[in-house]
């Protein structure tokens, strides 16, 4: 879990810095300049957590869980701007005055669109740690015998089975 956190956080750190560059661009700044707050990184860690959610809705039709992952995020970024708020006094990314679409200084609303993409990014990159295998230290020893016939034995065939057959294992 721990390196799925930090993984989680450096690409968002990463992620942020790109969107905020290109934000500086668009304002005609070529310096390209891009920023990130060290309080993001606990913030985009905790996307791990959010994996559950993922696998629970993985088969509903993107625009659903688009809409899904826009709510999770709204949510999660009023709550942890509220917490830093009454924690350190302030809350680093305080949109207020940025838009008219600001509630409480903490969310921008006008962001769907862009919080739409990230959410399905966020499962390709979830995709994308299981398929190296990234797991959980409890999972880790946990390999899959690819050489067992289980048809032999009179068992049926697993859907996981050829998902398990791609991975490349990382411990």
């Amino acid at each position: 879990m721990m390196k799925r956190f930090i993984i989680y956080g450096f690409v968002g750190w990463i992620f942020e810095i790109v969107f905020t560059g290109t934000g500086s661009l668009l304002r005609g700044s070529l310096s390209l300049t891009g920023y990130t707050y060290l309080w993001m990184f606990p913030i985009y860690g905790m996307a791990v957590l959010l994996e559950p959610v993922h696998n629970r809705i993985r088969l509903a039709p993107w625009p659903i869980r688009g809409v899904i992952w826009v709510s999770l995020i709204f949510f999660i970024e009023y709550i942890s701007g509220w917490l830093l708020s009454n924690g350190i006094g302030f809350c680093p990314w305080d949109y207020s005055g940025f838009s008219p679409y600001v509630v409480d200084g903490f969310i921008r609303l006008d962001f769907f669109p862009f919080w739409f993409i990230a959410g399905l990014l966020f499962e390709n990159i979830h995709d994308f740690l299981d398929s190296i295998s990234i797991r959980y230290p409890s999972t880790a020893l946990l390999k899959p015998d690819l050489d067992y016939d289980m048809e032999k034995h009179g068992q049926k065939r697993s859907l996981e089975e050829p998902r398990l057959k791609k991975r490349k294992v990382i411990d």
